[in-house]
């Protein structure tokens, strides 16, 4: 019988004998696409229908970016979301339109730096006035972010340290340098002040959010790209073709390995030079090579295809140095 209301990573047991496995961590998505309905008749179910394939497969996220209005498909390669999105078309008669895919690049700083928010409007009665210094500092690839706050002697009262939070947070979410979220950094709130009357939880929350975009400018931003471990398994006649392929793709060849009558060659590549590799590694072996990919870590981007990035999204000129 057909089990309606258990998702991937539940755990089936006998009520009187309760147990519960281990959960599945999954990893973050690495690749996204901009999708769209082709009618207006097809946005109501296309919601449901990304619903439901959601509910099916936990590798595959949806957001909307405010920004643009757009949403978002993310998932772990292309060809998952090519599937996805004929699955649409075929088992919810959704038709629509995506995007060329965008990678998920990450910002982060080098170094440790502060800054300072204050927010401050009078507008006829009462104002609002906000005031606090930061400071960042960068943390270990993979650590994530973390929050402090340093305040001594009630120069910012405790109840607008969750406001600050909140800012920082926001900011780091839309990005600095390029437009994608920050991570793997510390930010400690240590000094502000405060008006009796004016101050409030908006002005604030401003506050930190200017803090931390002065403080990042000054801390010499990077953007990171996701890193894939690719496994190609080719006949021993195209292998310097495949390596010299990979090799122009800023890939780090990291060994090879005989399986049979069959090479196999190990290698990390930044998931930005991956788009249509399938097609490629079929064109380079007359189809008789195949390989296998998965996330591996994230690393920083060189600096000139950084430069690139971030001139098409058009925030900040990048810190010449």
């Amino acid at each position: 019988m057909g089990i309606r209301d258990t998702t991937t990573g539940d755990t089936i047991c006998n009520i009187e004998n309760p147990i519960v496995l281990e959960s599945i961590s999954f990893p973050e998505p690495v690749i996204s696409l901009a999708i769209e309905p082709a009618t207006k008749a097809d946005q109501e179910k296309m919601g449901i229908a990304l619903g439901k394939l959601s509910d099916e497969d936990p590798t595959f996220r949806i957001k909307s970016n405010q920004e643009t209005g757009q949403t978002i498909i993310a998932g772990m390669g292309e060809l998952q979301l090519e599937v996805l999105v004929d699955r649409m078309k075929r088992e919810f008669n959704v038709e629509a339109t995506t995007g060329a895919p965008q990678v998920a690049y990450k910002e982060t700083i080098k170094k440790i730096a502060e800054g300072e928010g204050k927010y401050i409007r009078q507008t006829g009665g009462r104002g609002q006035y906000g005031h606090c210094l930061l400071r960042i500092e960068p943390k270990a690839r993979g650590e994530g972010y973390e929050f402090k706050s340093e305040i001594r002697g009630g120069a910012i009262p405790s109840e607008f340290i969750s406001p600050i939070q909140k800012g920082v947070k926001e900011k780091m979410e839309n990005g600095i340098l390029a437009g994608f979220p920050m991570v793997d950094m510390k930010v400690a709130v240590f000094d502000g002040s405060y008006h009796d009357v004016d101050s409030s939880e908006i002005a604030f929350k401003i506050a930190g959010s200017l803090a931390l975009e002065e403080a990042a400018r000054k801390a010499e931003m990077i953007l990171l790209e996701p890193i894939m471990k690719i496994e190609v398994s080719t006949p021993e006649e195209f292998m310097g073709d495949v390596i010299g392929d990979l090799s122009a793709k800023r890939a780090q060849i990291q060994g090879t390995k005989k399986r049979g009558m069959i090479t196999v060659v190990l290698a990390e590549a930044p998931l930005a030079e991956l788009s249509g590799y399938a097609t490629k590694l079929r064109s380079l072996s007359q189809g008789r090579a195949s390989y296998y990919m998965e996330p591996s870590h994230y690393n920083e981007v060189p600096k000139n295809i950084t430069e690139n990035i971030v001139s098409k999204a058009g925030k900040v000129e990048m810190p010449r140095r």
